[in-house]
């Protein structure tokens, strides 16, 4: 089939957590045979912070930061078989959103993507006048990228027709062991944006761990972190491109998950990053929350803590050889049932159950394109 899809950023993770989450689906689905044709905007410097060389497996439209661009995206995806606009693309997101349902036909399918739902419903309950409330019952589906029950529950009162989570996962092409790098050696990391809903939680289960571990080197990277002040323990890194995953998740003793405050609540979210640190063999600590049993063991493939005083603990107590068990324990378990593969079969079977038949079939389109 062919797919538009209006997102963020495909080539970009500069300020764009969904990045590896697009590159993974869309990756997948052209290994299945489906031309995907990705839409982003210009903006937020992420085509100046490019972080991936052009992909052979979809096309990228990127589309000038104005009005008419958007409407002259929208207006070119028009043949596609199935139509995505994704949450957060930035700029012009209420009139995406309205935009790409005109291209309804009889033969297509339009559906609203999530990437971050806690983010999204919680929007839309703080304002029940919000444009969004209106288009939710005209897409053909939604689909998010975690929680579960929760987030299904909440879409389908707001009068979605189907509501399924396509899950976080790993691509191993991507994503794999690699051999340490002395720039990132340490006993934790921790990569991850400065945002509003995660800066309390970083405070509680990365820093606060640091304090209580003075002797412990700490490693912090992502954007936004440069005026946080810190424990004299914590190394902060600055944005550390795609490019370099492999080597922070594979040198520290282990990598910190850490929910986004919304995300913790709804249960049921798990980040990229955790299946990207599985892929790469390390061990995992990540702050609890609800459902982590459907994807990793606790104390198995996963430490699990409630709070900075644990993640401490483990710090202190973890031998190497226990964090790497743990470690291959989790690289074993995502390659077996949490990779975008998987993740792509699920979704043809979501498409397939509501009586899709595309009516096209797909040829690559590798160039990227400005508008």
């Amino acid at each position: 089939m062919k797919v538009a899809f209006f997102g963020s950023s495909l080539v970009s993770a500069y300020w764009n957590g969904a990045a590896t989450y697009y590159r993974g689906i869309i990756r997948a689905l052209a290994e299945r045979g489906h031309e995907v044709t990705f839409y982003e905007p210009d903006a937020y410097g992420r085509q100046e912070h490019r972080d991936m060389p052009d992909p052979d497996w979809a096309k990228v439209i990127v589309y000038a930061n104005h009005p008419d661009a958007a409407a002259n995206a929208v207006a070119s995806a028009r043949d596609a078989d199935l139509i995505v606009k994704a949450s957060g693309v930035g700029v012009f997101d209420e009139y995406l959103e309205a935009a790409v349902l005109d291209l309804k036909r009889s033969d297509n399918l339009v559906v609203f993507w999530d990437v971050d739902a806690p983010a999204t419903l919680d929007r839309l309950e703080g304002d029940p006048n919000d444009a969004f409330h209106g288009c939710i019952p005209h897409y053909d589906a939604v689909f998010t990228y975690g929680g579960g029950d929760p987030v299904v529950n909440a879409y389908k009162r707001l009068g979605a027709r189907l509501c399924q989570p396509i899950y976080n996962a790993l691509d191993p092409s991507t994503h794999h062991p690699v051999d340490p790098e002395g720039r990132f050696v340490g006993d934790l990391g921790f990569l991850g944006n400065r945002l509003p809903d995660r800066e309390a939680r970083v405070e509680q289960f990365f820093l606060r761990a640091a304090e209580l571990c003075p002797d412990g080197t700490f490693l912090l990277g992502g954007s936004g972190w440069g005026d946080k002040p810190m424990p004299s323990n914590v190394h902060y890194l600055g944005h550390v491109y795609t490019a370099d995953h492999n080597a922070f998740n594979c040198t520290p003793k282990a990598v910190l998950n850490i929910s986004r405050e919304s995300m913790a609540r709804y249960g049921f979210s798990p980040a990229t990053r955790v299946f990207e640190a599985a892929g790469a063999g390390a061990c995992l600590i990540t702050d609890r929350w609800e459902g982590i049993e459907q994807f990793f063991e606790p104390d198995v493939e996963v430490l699990v803590a409630d709070d900075g005083a644990q993640v401490a603990e483990y710090v202190m107590t973890l031998t190497p050889a226990r964090a790497r068990d743990i470690g291959q324990a989790a690289l074993r378990r995502v390659l077996s049932e949490h990779t975008y593969a998987h993740r792509a079969v699920e979704l043809e079977r979501v498409l397939n159950s509501i009586g899709f038949r595309p009516k096209s079939r797909n040829a690559r389109m590798p160039e990227v394109t400005l508008l």
